[in-house]
């Protein structure tokens, strides 16, 4: 058996390489925690590395994700899907070994990590979802699901504050199978923390209910395997394993030094630091003797075949539980899902009363959790508000870790990090409420979900200066613009209950992330024919159609549809004949065949109008230079509402206006 610390060096060695071969990257933090990996991944970690998607191995991410090396070494070593060649494609176009860690691009990499703190609150939410499905799943003598989550998280991730909400969650929480190892080098990016970063950090998350393991040397193989033995055996705390350690470790002129952070050590100390520590190998060499003790090809085999036995004497005597089990893993919609949901669409679109979209929203939620047990919502402190928490939630707790509601309390940014995580781990659709214009708290993780295609639902209710007398700094302005021009993302501004369904609907079947920006005030039903579902969740459609050929189209979404429909009625008796196009998510309408397109808006009609409580530059790519927009380009007022919608423009009187000015200008132009 080779030395720990022969074996650690090979990660090293890889790091040094890859980065100076980029002549770019971060070898100080691996070549600092290489003795920590070490030991974590061959005497501890349980995965397979012919099956990344093995669902009961353990999770590990890399919360300083700008370590990467280390990671793509570790599952370069125990045998994953990631070649020599590919540790020399390192930070290179379309490699599979990206500058941080990236979710689908390397077999292995759980998260994708980058934003530092991010992958630690991510953590949190896989642990949820690894207590939440263990609840739900295992039996008496027959286990499922159990599994740690392990993170790697530095001196950066902690000075984050998302790292303080999350974490205070955790130990809220209980959850015994999330274990931090803390890379306490005392270096970022400036040089030595003292100067900024004095924090008592072991008494912190003793403070937070946490089980602390302080003053573990990172660099002696036997101490850290000691703590993590006593960190596993406490279940019902997450525990942080305090290890000092020495960035750049083998560095012999710039170890412990900021140098080593972000850049390559150079050639010459790149060499010298290869003869400190004892390797003797050319570039990207590793013997075959050093492979051998690192693969965990034929133990990972082992372990995921006694699971799967597990799992048919699981299924003979659960069968019902293991086909629901498969569902949710695999991440499968059930097939009846979009008959059923079309049914409560149909039934509940003739209740002709006025109703606030987050109050219709609140009835889906209850209907459609009825058909997927996997949903799993939650609010930053706002149930009641956000109108998320339905009378069939129960809610998750550390003494009720089935419950499918989470109280996240006031924390915007944890949530949505926290969601990504559960969605990740899978097994769970995560939701979870704020006010939108409070998406500010949260933005980088809501990125983050559309960088990964997570399918991630975010209830963004008191959409607009609507909610009246909070004032500017809780009405939205620029946030359904932020949100829309994000990839990979889709918003839904719904007019009413139909609409609400339909989006609800549509969210849960998207392979990606959805926001749905909900009204506080009530808002009158619109008519929808049942022919006419189909169009909707299109994401724009033609609501109202005047007796004749149209002059003039106008474009709404939300609660100012009303707006549009009942000025094209007065309009209309007027003999001026303006068409009505909802549209409730213009990214799913802007992904429809160009004909669909054409015959909402028809190229010809070049009298546009659009109406949107936000900022308004979005909609030129709608109305164009010849149209007009009637928006807010500026921060809103405190006023009950209704002062507040005239003080902006948002009347009928103000829309026929505009129209009227429209068609006399293109009169003109013609």
């Amino acid at each position: 058996m080779l030395p720990r610390k022969t074996l650690a060096n090979a990660i090293r060695a890889l790091a040094i390489d890859a980065v100076e071969t980029a002549r770019s990257g971060h070898p100080g933090m691996p070549m600092g925690m290489a003795d920590i990996a070490e030991v974590l991944w061959r005497d501890f970690m349980k995965h397979n590395p012919a099956n990344p998607h093995w669902f009961d191995r353990d999770r590990f991410v890399l919360s300083n994700g700008h370590g990467c090396m280390l990671q793509y070494a570790v599952l370069h070593l125990t045998g994953y899907d990631l070649s020599i060649d590919d540790l020399k494609k390192f930070r290179q176009l379309h490699s599979k070994t990206p500058g941080h860690p990236e979710f689908g691009y390397t077999p292995g990499v759980e998260a994708t990590a980058g934003p530092l703190g991010q992958g630690l609150a991510m953590s949190v939410g896989m642990a949820i979802a690894e207590k939440h499905l263990s609840a739900q799943f295992n039996q008496p003598n027959h286990t499922l699901v159990d599994h740690f989550t392990y993170v790697f998280a530095g001196d950066g991730c902690l000075m984050e504050g998302i790292s303080h909400e999350a974490c205070s969650l955790a130990g809220t929480l209980g959850l015994g199978k999330l274990i931090v190892f803390y890379d306490d080098n005392g270096i970022s990016i400036d040089g030595d923390v003292k100067g900024w970063f004095t924090d008592n950090t072991p008494e912190r998350f003793r403070a937070y209910h946490w089980q602390v393991i302080p003053d573990v040397d990172g660099h002696d193989a036997d101490a850290v395997k000691k703590a993590i033995i006593e960190a596993r055996a406490d279940l019902t705390r997450p525990t942080i394993i305090c290890c000092k350690t020495q960035i750049g470790y083998g560095a012999p002129n710039l170890s412990g030094s900021e140098k080593t952070h972000g850049s390559p050590l150079g050639a010459v100390e790149a060499d010298l630091a290869k003869k400190a520590l004892g390797w003797n190998y050319a570039p990207f060499e590793i013997p075959a003797d050093i492979y051998a003790e690192w693969s965990a090809v034929e133990k990972g085999a082992k372990v995921e075949s006694a699971w799967s036995g597990a799992f048919v004497e699981y299924s003979q005597k659960f069968p019902s539980s293991a086909a629901e089990f498969l569902r949710r893993m695999m991440g499968l919609i059930p097939p009846d899902f979009e008959i059923k949901t079309t049914e409560f669409i149909c039934k509940m679109m003739t209740d002709e009363k006025p109703i606030a979209t987050r109050k219709t929203s609140q009835a889906c939620i209850e209907s459609y959790s009825q058909f997927l047990p996997e949903l799993m919502g939650g609010s930053a402190d706002l149930a009641e508000s956000n109108n998320v928490f339905t009378k069939n939630a129960t809610v998750f707790s550390n003494a009720n870790p089935a419950g499918n509601y989470l109280h996240y309390g006031v924390r915007e940014f944890a949530m949505s990090a926290i969601m990504n995580g559960l969605s990740l781990h899978k097994g769970v659709i995560p939701f979870g409420g704020t006010f939108l214009t409070f998406v500010d708290y949260a933005r980088n993780a809501v990125r983050m979900s559309a960088i990964m295609h997570q399918k991630v639902i975010y209830v963004y209710t008191h959409d607009s200066i609507g909610l009246g007398e909070d004032g500017p700094t809780h009405q939205p302005i620029e946030h359904l613009t932020m949100l829309r021009v994000t990839p990979h993302f889709e918003v839904w501004r719904p007019c009413d209950f139909t609409e609400t369904a339909i989006a609800w609907q549509q969210a849960l079947i998207h392979e990606g992330p959805s926001a749905l920006a909900l009204t506080r005030q009530n808002l009158a039903p619109q008519k929808h024919a049942v022919d006419a579902l189909k169009d909707i969740a299109r994401g724009g459609y033609i609501l109202f159609e005047p007796a004749s050929a149209c002059e003039a189209i106008i474009i709404a979404t939300g609660s100012e549809v009303h707006l549009a429909v009942d000025a094209s009625q007065q309009l209309s008796e007027e003999n001026i004949f303006v068409r009505v196009v909802s549209m409730p998510c213009c990214e799913r309408f802007k992904s429809q065949p160009a004909a669909y397109r054409e015959k909402v808006l028809p190229s010809k009609i070049r009298a546009r109008l659009a109406i949107e409580a936000g900022s308004p530059d979005y909609w030129y790519q709608f109305v164009g230079d010849e149209g007009a927009i009637i928006g807010i380009d500026q921060f809103g007022a405190s006023a009950p509402e209704k002062d507040i919608w005239p003080a902006f423009g948002f009347t009928v009187e103000n829309v026929k206006h505009q129209l009227h000015s429209l068609l006399e200008t293109h009169t003109h132009d013609n």
